[in-house]
């Protein structure tokens, strides 16, 4: 069992929502493969199949990798740098300190044993080579399952190439798509086997070519679609010299679904095809709507696209969203460019983006916040596109620096820091000087990198911040620049931390910037507890921070509060009041998914748990804490260090060391739906149908000589028992508890145990 079964990764990839049809010998070939070999390529032109292919070998091999999947698409992203960016995020990583992504990712896979399914490389593929070439050098329990147009070229590489469907299988899937288009279209009484036969061989057997042809089903019959498809291939057979025949019949066949489509859906795919990843109707509408195409006539436009498998429909918790397969996408950008539209298209894109972030960002603070961070979630590949272009683009990084500070606390949530700084620091290095938005962008700048543990980079452009604030009697900038100073302070237990928040406070309340006067409030409320033991100064600024979040579903700030509520009360307080603070504070958290503040607040319940004497369930919370403080890249030590120092010690010291580790080991592995309850206090939920009976007195026994490490034969030689004996009360124990390793019969006796 490698140290990341328990926290298991499941990103798998989406549900199948139609049929798949043949690849069964491909399919074992994959799965064979990736028994013996570390880094699988299906390769293959565009419309072959291969994430299809992908998406169902993933489905049949998932449960033999312990530490799950990762299935890591990267067509969202077109700038090599940000591969390893990506993949950290989909493996749920934040940044870390002083480390790159690549680092990061490597660091945390190291020791883990599970699938990565790089998908769509090629675009990328440099970048995606040196990448792989690195986890397979420093994580040797990884296996990498990839599909691209092209080969690595990576030592260790098994390429295998996923060919055209063969007739049957092609014939077979023709008639499924067109039946769900028209039953009666494509059945065997009214259409002849040779004329579909004919049909898929002009089509070579590529799946999407084949599935864009069925969708034509109700305009045309399949003699009709194959008069037609056999012209339009003799014409435009030319369009890829150098490209293979099934190539240039894809392209074929996707130019003659082009030329089926009207002039304005034409309009509207080119100019859909700015979109990275998904898109809402809204967005559909800022950036279509020009040119004799109006607002109102979108949503009919793209119902036509819909129809003729252009776009695809998603479902999401916000509403419906729509994507473009990526073969479509490119073609509908190289309309664009022969349209001369492309410099017009991305900039209304930026403009859209530009104008949700900043609603975002005026919404933050109320009870649309859980909303935002959804929101934005869906549309990072589409915030990342447009900085990208902002930043490449002349005069217009300066729409960059407003777009990557806006709202700071997303990036912030996400653990993006290292990110938003990349971003700024281009538009930063793209703007003249005498930008109205340099010194706020260098405030966040400097923040971010704060995050980073950079002190000697955040206390450079805090000072750019502050020169600029002063030259420009900015004053809303140089109590940015005094909030950055005032959190370093605190993060080094500096006692300037005391004023310099309080002098923050001030500026951003005379300022009437609220918003702004809630972080300092936080640091203020921590450090005048510390520094001198004032609680009722604490519990001031950190009510009035509570009051300023208003009562209205805001959960970012209302769980800062009441962690700074637990920090003071478990320190200097009333502990009952510091564990209710931090509970309720965790559930906000968990509630819009931020990973960061879940980690803080998991240590703080392991303090409050030391406090009460608790000892056992607090070492289990620093263990579980420990694995939230590696997912996101922070070290305890630094981002709380003097509670968290002080209440391990004092753990430890109370039950030995021993015990200690025993407890800290089962709340690392615990898995993370009962982590999360163990932290909450609440009961383990149970899998329907499945109840946690009660152990035996030989069943409690051996389930504890299981959590001290102890193997079977260890146990019997222990109990003088036979080896038999203990195997099945073992299988006893984990069929009455519902597990399915003894892992976790270790986290129950941790949890059990008081």
């Amino acid at each position: 069992m490698s140290s990341a079964s328990t926290d298991r990764v499941a990103t798998p990839p989406p549900a199948e929502l139609t049929s798949y049809v043949g690849r069964r010998d491909e399919g074992a070939d994959v799965r064979r493969l990736l028994g013996k070999a570390r880094l699988v390529t299906l390769s293959g032109p565009g419309g072959v199949g291969k994430t299809r292919l992908a998406w169902r070998v993933v489905r049949d091999v998932a449960r033999a990798f312990p530490d799950g999947v990762v299935f890591v698409e990267l067509a969202e992203v077109r700038d090599g740098a940000l591969a390893a960016n990506l993949v950290a995020d989909r493996l749920g990583l934040h940044d870390r300190s002083g480390l790159s992504p690549m680092r990061q990712v490597l660091d945390h896979l190291r020791n883990r044993a599970l699938l990565l399914v790089l998908d769509n490389c090629e675009h990328l593929i440099d970048a995606c080579a040196e990448f792989v070439a690195a986890v397979l050098t420093d994580c040797p329990k990884i296996v990498v399952l990839a599909t691209s147009r092209q080969s690595f070229a990576v030592a260790g590489e098994h390429v295998l190439p996923v060919p055209p469907l063969p007739v049957a299988d092609a014939v077979r899937l023709f008639r499924e798509r067109a039946a769900a288009a028209w039953p009666e279209a494509a059945d065997g009484a009214s259409v002849s086997e040779e004329t579909l036969t004919e049909l898929c061989d002009r089509l070579d057997g590529l799946p999407l070519a084949i599935e864009l042809a069925a969708a034509r089903i109700r305009s045309l019959s399949p003699c009709q679609i194959l008069d037609r498809l056999t012209s339009r291939l003799t014409l435009l057979t030319s369009g890829l010299r150098t490209g293979p025949e099934r190539h240039k019949t894809l392209r074929a066949t996707i130019d003659w679904s082009h030329d089926l489509c009207s002039p304005s859906e034409q309009s509207v795919w080119a100019r859909l095809s700015v979109f990275v990843g998904s898109f809402d109707l809204e967005a559909a509408q800022q950036v279509c709507a020009y040119d004799g195409i109006g607002e109102e006539s979108v949503l009919e436009l793209i119902e036509g696209l819909l129809d003729k498998s252009v776009l695809i429909r998603r479902q999401q918790t916000d509403g419906v969203r729509f994507q473009m397969l990526e073969s479509l996408r490119e073609y509908g950008q190289e309309r664009l460019d022969q349209a001369g539209d492309r410099g017009r298209v991305s900039r209304l894109h930026r403009d859209w983006m530009a104008r949700l972030v900043e609603q975002a960002d005026d919404e933050w603070v109320s009870g649309r916040q859980p909303y935002w961070i959804e929101r934005l979630g869906h549309d990072h590949a589409n915030l990342r596109a447009a900085l990208s272009w902002s930043v490449s683009e002349p005069d217009e990084a300066g729409a960059a620096l407003r777009m990557a500070v806006r709202p700071i606390e997303y990036w912030l949530l996400r653990g993006l820091a290292g990110e938003a700084g990349t971003w700024l620091d281009r538009a930063l290095a793209a703007t003249p000087e005498e930008h109205p938005d340099r010194a706020r962008a260098l405030c966040a700048s400097a923040l971010h990198t704060l995050w980073q543990g950079n002190q000697e980079k955040m206390a450079r452009l805090v000072s750019q911040a502050e020169s600029l604030a002063e030259k420009n009697a900015d004053e809303p900038s140089w109590a940015r620049a005094m909030h950055v100073r005032s959190f370093a302070a605190m993060l080094a237990i500096r006692p300037e931390s005391v004023d310099l928040a309080a002098a923050t406070c001030a500026a951003f309340r005379a300022l009437g910037e609220t918003r702004a006067e809630l972080h300092p409030l936080f640091i203020h409320g921590v450090s005048v507890a510390y520094r001198d033991r004032d609680l009722d100064a604490a519990r001031r600024s950190l009510q009035r921070m509570s009051e300023l979040t208003g009562a209205d579903g805001e959960s970012f700030y209302r769980a800062m509060s009441l962690f700074g509520q637990a920090m003071v009360e478990v320190a200097f307080g009333d502990v009952a009041v510091a564990a209710e603070a931090a509970t309720e504070a965790l559930r906000l958290d968990l509630r819009v998914g931020n990973q960061q503040g879940i980690a803080y607040r998991t240590d703080a319940l392991a303090w409050v748990a030391d406090r009460q004497g608790d000892h056992v369930r607090a070492a289990t919370l620093f263990g579980i804490a420990a694995t939230r403080w590696e997912r996101i890249g922070l070290a305890p030590e630094f981002a709380a260090s003097l509670p968290h120092a002080k209440h391990t010690a004092a753990a430890r010291a109370a039950i030995g060391d021993t015990r200690f580790d025993r407890a800290f080991d089962a709340g690392r592995a615990m898995p993370a739906d009962e982590a999360v309850n163990y932290a909450l206090g609440e009961p383990a939920r149970k899998p329907d149908g499945v109840t946690e009976k009660k152990l035996t007195t030989r069943e409690t026994e051996i389930a504890k000589l299981v959590a001290k490490g102890l193997t079977n034969r260890d146990i019997a030689a222990r109990l003088v028992i036979s080896q038999r004996t203990v195997d099945s009360h073992v299988e006893h124990i984990l069929a009455k508890l519902g597990f399915g390793n003894r892992t976790q019969i270790a986290a129950w006796v941790a949890g059990h145990g008081r």
